[in-house]
């Protein structure tokens, strides 16, 4: 009887928390779609009627700039450093979990250390490399920037992954003469699908959601999504059914890849924790 009650009481806690962070985007959502006036009342009216005003400005109908080109940006330099850092985090997550080297727990350690540090601390330095190379405003210095920042985790997590690839699947197709990348590719990167979908996902969210480089680093030829998105707080005020529509646009394609990987995401997260 107390395991029934503890297995209910989890589940409603499961539900209220799930309530609870999906509230701010059902209220974004909802204020996207009112004018706004009905956006800036206090207290908010849930009968206001709805509109796509919103999502017309910006898209540019009224006469503002058009999001296209940020959310291109944000896509070649989110999609492209994620595949980048595939590439190079599975060969490296092979040499420290199925063929470790010596004192490889140091090494991911080391890894791990590099996240440690405050983003804002590298960013002059960043900042003046990228002056003085002539990189500034370049969507490929992100493209870069982000393959650095998102390697160690992945390093990291793929690593746990290829852990679980049995030894004696990879030592019979080396056995059958299989050379390292074909190894990689049709023995290693199939097992370990779950996982490696589940870095490429959080790689890409990380890239997609990055402000604070995009922002110092990037103009108007390489401005991403979040920093079109910062425009919208002018000296005028801030507009909250603009701001709503724009932010609601912004997160579709993380959710939408969510979405699309949720399965692959659980197997991902969930591998190796039952033996």
């Amino acid at each position: 009887m107390n395991a029934v009650l503890r297995r209910h009481g989890l589940g409603l806690l499961a539900w209220l928390a799930g309530i609870v962070f999906f509230l701010p985007i059902a209220w974004m959502a909802l204020t996207s779609f009112h004018s706004e006036a009905d956006a800036a009342k206090n207290p908010p009216s849930f009968a206001a009627s709805l509109t796509l005003d919103g999502y017309r400005e910006f898209f540019g109908s009224g006469g503002g700039a058009s999001p296209w080109p940020a959310l291109v940006n944000s896509a070649v330099a989110s999609v492209a450093s994620t595949l980048l850092v595939l590439l190079l985090a599975l060969p490296a997550a092979y040499a420290l979990s199925i063929r470790p080297v010596r004192k490889w727990t140091d090494v991911l350690f080391f890894f791990l250390s590099t996240k440690m540090l405050p983003a804002v601390a590298g960013l002059l330095p960043l900042y003046l490399f990228a002056r003085n190379a002539g990189m500034l405003d370049n969507i490929w210095l992100l493209v870069v920037l982000y393959t650095s920042m998102n390697l160690p985790i992945a390093v990291w997590m793929m690593q746990s992954f290829l852990a679980e690839v049995p030894v004696a699947v990879i030592e019979a197709a080396r056995v059958d003469g299989a050379r390292l990348p074909t190894v990689l590719a049709r023995v290693v990167a199939p097992i370990a699908l779950p996982g490696i979908a589940a870095t490429a996902l959080i790689c890409f969210i990380f890239s997609w959601n990055e402000l604070l480089f995009a922002r110092v680093l990037t103009g108007v030829v390489a401005e991403t999504a979040p920093v079109f998105l910062t425009g919208f707080i002018t000296s005028q005020g801030l507009f909250l059914a603009k701001v709503c529509a724009a932010s609601l646009v912004i997160s579709l394609p993380v959710l939408a890849a969510g979405f699309a990987a949720q399965d692959k995401l659980v197997q991902g997260l969930s591998l190796g924790a039952v033996k």
